[in-house]
């Protein structure tokens, strides 16, 4: 998710019981909720070291645990130079680290759910695991949280004095409750949507073959060693993979992707549309889908073999290559990861900058140049 959304996430917890651990609770869950995306630092090696690391440890078992322990010493450390001679009442140590480690834990939580994904297992396990529920920005997400903020903070300074800090207290607690009560069931109304623009893909994308293996159970993962050695992967057009990615604004659109060895399909469904469509003759499916090719030569896949080419590729879910050939046997080879190009967008040339990569062989097969973006 978007920075905006976790630090809601993370004022909104500490309206919860959690904020009744003592003051300092609130900095500890607001920097918690974002220290994952410390890897951002990266980017200091360049763009393929933020794809590479991005998403990594620090969204693993060892960043939780980690990044929970770095804030809640910063945020104990701060408050001891700040409340020396003071009285009011600081939340120990062990509650800072608790509740900092909640922080993190949330904020990988809530990067599951997006069609982006994260990788929750590394450093162990290099995976990407996805949901597929939400977009990166919710909007409405959005909406809820700060709703039930604003909620809160209005209802506090209509209170009597006769109503802090107790009653006050009180109704921040509820207000937090609402707000994640109706982030709960938002979530379930989201996976829904996906398994129903899921059941719809046969049709949207129809003609469909049989999948090449059974479907997962709940996350999707990848890398998967079909998507990096396509060139040996059988050619009775099986389906590899399914996707229904949803869209930024409509929660009942969704953006379809079928990968087969040699190609993709693509295509856009709205969640509405059937109940028109019993009523209405129904549109061509040409109308609603297009194609992008993914076959892979030799000198694709030597270009593949690429250090930026292997980053890329570890972080790509829908790497679709697109090739040619000049006079002097060079081969220009251009992956896009088909999640972030919308079916009206698709262009065969690979302009897609950041979520493209570029790479340049000869007619032995050497790598002449690898760069990201077109």
């Amino acid at each position: 998710m978007d920075n905006l959304t976790h630090s809601l996430f993370g004022l909104t917890l500490a309206r919860t019981s959690l904020g009744r651990a003592g003051s300092g609770t609130t900095s500890a869950l607001l920097l918690a909720s974002n220290a994952p995306d410390i890897d951002i630092v990266t980017t200091a090696g360049g763009a393929a070291a933020y794809l590479q690391w991005h998403r990594g440890p620090t969204h693993g078992p060892l960043g939780v645990v980690g990044l929970g322990l770095l804030v809640a010493v910063t945020v104990w450390a701060v408050g001891r130079l700040r409340t020396r001679d003071e009285g009011s009442r600081r939340a120990g140590f062990g509650a800072l680290w608790a509740v900092s480690i909640l922080g993190v834990l949330f904020h990988v939580l809530m990067d599951l759910p997006t069609s982006y994904g994260t990788r929750l297992l590394s450093p162990f396990d290099w995976h990407w695991f996805a949901l597929d529920w939400v977009p990166i920005i919710d909007v409405y997400l959005l909406g809820i949280l700060g709703a039930g903020l604003a909620w809160g903070r209005r209802r506090d300074r209509h209170g009597t004095s006769l109503q802090r800090p107790r009653s006050r207290s009180h109704t921040g607690r509820r207000a937090a409750s609402l707000a994640l009560s109706a982030m709960a069931a938002f979530y379930a109304g989201r996976a829904a949507a996906h398994r129903q623009a899921l059941a719809e893909a046969p049709t949207v994308l129809a003609p469909l073959p049989q999948r090449c293996a059974p479907p997962p159970i709940a996350l999707d993962r990848w890398p998967r060693a079909a998507v990096l050695d396509v060139a040996h992967q059988p050619a009775d057009g099986c389906l590899m993979d399914l996707a229904a990615i949803p869209d930024v604004l409509s929660p009942f659109r969704w953006r379809l992707i079928a990968q087969l060895p040699d190609r993709y399909k693509l295509g856009n469904t709205a969640l509405l549309a059937p109940r028109r469509a019993a009523r209405e003759p129904a549109a061509p499916a040409s109308g609603r889908t297009a194609a992008y090719e993914n076959r892979w030569t030799d000198a694709v896949a030597g270009a593949a073999r690429s250090a930026s080419a292997q980053i890329f590729l570890g972080f790509s879910r829908f790497p679709a290559a697109h090739w040619r050939v000049d006079d002097r046997g060079i081969t220009t080879v251009q992956w896009t990861d088909l999640r972030f190009v919308p079916p009206p967008s698709i262009d065969q040339s690979g302009r897609n900058l950041f979520f493209t990569i570029t790479v340049r062989v000869d007619a032995s097969g050497r790598i002449l140049d690898e760069r990201l973006g077109s």
